[in-house]
């Protein structure tokens, strides 16, 4: 069974306006006490905390252990959501997940060279980019199967994006975006759809090549779709936005997980990548930021038009023996009705809106709904 792991970026603000605070500092202090105290010293073989600044410091990051039962990893989400809205409190904010701020707001670069360096090279880019993702990590045998995989889940990306899409306001404005986050993020120059690669050899000679250019400080600015992880032996898939439900980022990684896992075993059937454009990746991921679940996607297999239910059908109906073997097969389904039913987060913010008539109103119950479990 393949192990899975999730990072979440989740968003600072203030209880009461809903604008986003630059208290990720106080957050992690806040953490580092807690960790401190003796009912955590008394735990064993376990870290204190697992939070990190991120770019801007209105923004907090965790990662759950890695784990095989999708019901473990919920109750990880659920935990770590909570432990970060504790700490947030001190500082009298609070966590949402969300893909980006609905309000308005001029991020906080966090401190450190890196972050430094970043910001003097991508100019406003760098400025701007106050975007909350969610990263799901799936264990590979070798750098060769992992690769293998990138190659052959490229196409079925752009339908993740569309499913966790949480990101529709910016600055205060409706983007008409289901995943307006999508959209900053690929402003990065490294960030994105990229082509089959083959072997692993060739793609770390593009990693590197790209390192060396110089338009990039290190490996770790290698801001893929999907990549194989710098520090752990993993697959990362890098398309969603946070979502706003702890349940969705579940869902998110039992289908990583089986599209892992398909690609794994096409690899080893000796069976080829699909050799789709990144040209046509790009619209696909345009196009799945522009919707959401409520517009037409590209069809994963024919790069045409479709309803989004469509769409992930065919992602479930591409997945399901691998699920089947996972015995996530039941979980998935009813999760995916569940979704499509209700919508996603970028659905839900603007119902918020219709209903409550503003976007600090739509923060304060976003940020209630991120804790719960």
């Amino acid at each position: 069974m393949r192990s899975v792991g999730v990072e979440e970026e989740l968003l600072l603000a203030d209880a009461e306006t809903g604008e986003p605070r630059a208290v990720a500092g106080a957050v992690l202090a806040a953490a580092d006490r807690a960790g401190a105290s003796p009912d955590r010293a008394a735990e064993e073989e376990e870290p204190s905390h697992t939070f990190e600044a991120e770019l801007q410091e209105e923004q907090v990051e965790f990662a759950t252990k890695p784990v095989t039962e999708m019901g473990e990893l919920h109750e990880e989400i659920v935990r770590w959501r909570a432990e970060a809205a504790k700490h947030a409190a001190t500082a009298g904010a609070v966590v949402a997940a969300l893909g980006t701020s609905p309000l308005a707001v001029r991020p906080s670069l966090s401190p450190g060279h890196r972050y430094e360096w970043v910001s003097r090279q991508f100019g406003m880019t760098a400025q701007e980019q106050l975007t909350c993702g969610c990263h799901v990590h799936v264990s590979v045998e070798s750098d060769e199967e992992g690769v293998a995989v990138l190659d052959r889940i490229r196409p079925w990306l752009a339908v993740l994006t569309a499913m966790s899409a949480n990101s529709p306001f910016w600055q205060g404005e409706d983007t008409r975006y289901g995943s307006y986050r999508s959209r900053v993020w690929n402003r990065l120059p490294a960030a994105g759809p990229v082509d089959v690669f083959g072997s692993a050899d060739r793609y770390h000679a593009e990693v590197q090549a790209m390192v060396d250019s110089g338009v990039l400080r290190d490996k770790g600015m290698i801001w893929f779709d999907a990549r194989l992880s710098a520090s752990y032996p993993t697959v990362e898939v890098r398309v969603a936005d946070v979502c706003l439900d702890a349940s969705t980022p579940v869902l998110l990684a039992a289908l990583v997980r089986g599209l892992v896992e398909t690609a794994a075993r096409s690899w080893k059937a000796g069976e080829p990548a699909p050799r789709v454009s990144t040209g046509l990746l790009r619209l696909a991921s345009w196009q799945a930021g522009r919707s959401g679940l409520d517009g037409p996607l590209l069809h994963p297999e024919t790069m045409r038009e479709t309803a989004p239910a469509t769409a992930v059908e065919a992602l479930y109906r591409h997945v399901a023996d691998a699920l089947a073997d996972a015995g996530d097969e039941e979980f998935v389904r009813a999760g995916i009705a569940g979704l499509l039913e209700r919508g996603n987060g970028a659905r839900v913010q603007r119902a918020l809106l219709a209903s409550e008539g503003d976007l600090a109103s739509v923060v304060r119950h976003c940020a209630g709904r991120t804790t719960e479990g």
